[in-house]
């Protein structure tokens, strides 16, 4: 009787431990369901995250070689997973299941698809004469994808000769007017020619989309609702009329990105603010208030917040009320011999950016950014 009770208990110790596998196995597996049917991009960070402990659960500690300098891509999925030292795979599926879970108990319910034709994170509408171009990711300060600098040189493009519109504004969406460039264009979906291609793309879309604003040959405005960092400050240069918030700030952190200016600002910043000024923002990236930047010759005019709208509405409305062949004539006046060399300097900035986005202090400096975030 004792032998047997003994072996009903090794068999059902043994069952246990079965059982016990089992369910970490099956939970892990639901894991990964669950995590495909996300709706919202949980960011650089988390999916380094989630990668690093797939592979420790699936195959144990890194035992690949250090990836060379210029896939910074490889680089950073290899930090995280050897980052993970000796954790027992049981355990990092124990942290892959949690994590997941973690992420979709804080996903916010998806947002409706965007209309065919349309491009997410753009609103562009046109009335009464006016094209309004708004950015449109307020939970990303309106960061711009490679899919928005595409769709914003697009529309304008699109109605350059479009007799209904005399005049175009360029905005953005909540407290920010935009954060500059989105830093997963360089770490997502990175195509089969690796980063020499994604470089050259980059190169091509900037070049694109700063050539639009050159040519587009009606009034452009930019109405900057709140902070702006990195590109959507140096275009600033290629408007023709720039309103601010009262709490907008202009920054241009390309130095500590281990990248160089672009929009032209390399050669518009030093004959708008001096080279002494504009070196301290293009080298030392000191941020600068709506009042320096208006003082500078940067922006127009500035409005407070609250009537911010209000007062760079009533503008529109005069213009797109003017006689659209005097406005455009007269902007090609004043941009006819300036708009040649833009369209150099563009090329020339754009080239040597495709440089430094291979460069390995380029991608070190987006690794180390990314980290910061995590």
């Amino acid at each position: 009787k004792q032998w047997y009770q003994r072996r009903v208990a090794i068999t059902a110790g043994r069952l246990g431990g079965i059982r016990c596998f089992s369910d970490i196995g099956s939970r892990f597996e639901a894991a990964q369901v669950k995590l495909n049917t996300l709706t919202e991009d949980p960011g650089n960070a988390a999916k380094l995250k989630i990668y690093g402990l797939f592979k420790q659960a699936n195959v144990g500690s890194c035992n690949i070689p250090k990836p060379g300098g210029f896939n910074f891509v490889a680089k950073a999925k290899y930090d995280v997973w050897k980052g993970l030292g000796d954790m027992t795979q049981d355990q990092a599926k124990e942290e892959y299941i949690a994590f997941v879970a973690e992420l979709a108990g804080s996903e916010e319910p998806a947002p409706a698809a965007a209309p065919a034709g349309t491009v997410a994170g753009l609103d562009v509408t046109t009335e009464a004469g006016v094209l309004t171009i708004r950015l449109n990711r307020p939970e990303k300060f309106n960061a711009l994808t490679w899919e928005m600098y595409t769709g914003i040189a697009d529309s304008l493009i699109a109605h350059a000769e479009d007799p209904s519109v005399k005049v175009a504004v360029l905005t953005g969406t909540g407290k920010w007017y935009c954060a500059g460039n989105d830093l997963s264009n360089f770490t997502k979906n990175m195509p089969a020619g690796g980063p020499q291609e994604m470089a050259l793309n980059g190169k091509n879309v900037l070049n694109h989309f700063c050539d639009a604003m050159i040519k587009f040959p009606k009034p452009l405005i930019a109405a900057v609702n709140g902070p702006a960092i990195g590109i959507p400050v140096t275009t600033l240069g290629l408007c023709d009329l720039v309103y601010c918030t009262d709490n907008a700030t202009f920054k241009t952190p390309f130095v500590s990105l281990g990248q160089s200016p672009e929009g032209c600002s390399s050669f518009i910043f030093p004959r708008t603010f001096g080279f002494a000024k504009a070196n301290e923002m293009l080298l030392t990236e000191r941020q600068i208030t709506a009042q320096e930047a208006c003082d500078g010759g940067l922006v127009t005019r500035i409005f407070s917040e609250d009537r911010f709208r209000d007062e760079v509405d009533k503008v529109v409305k005069h213009m797109a009320s003017l006689p659209p062949q005097s406005m455009r004539i007269s902007k090609g006046l004043i941009r006819h011999e300036l708009n040649e060399k833009l369209l150099e300097v563009n090329a020339r900035e754009c080239e040597v950016l495709r440089e430094r986005w291979l460069s390995d202090e380029c991608m070190t400096a987006i690794m180390n950014f990314m980290n910061r975030k995590k």
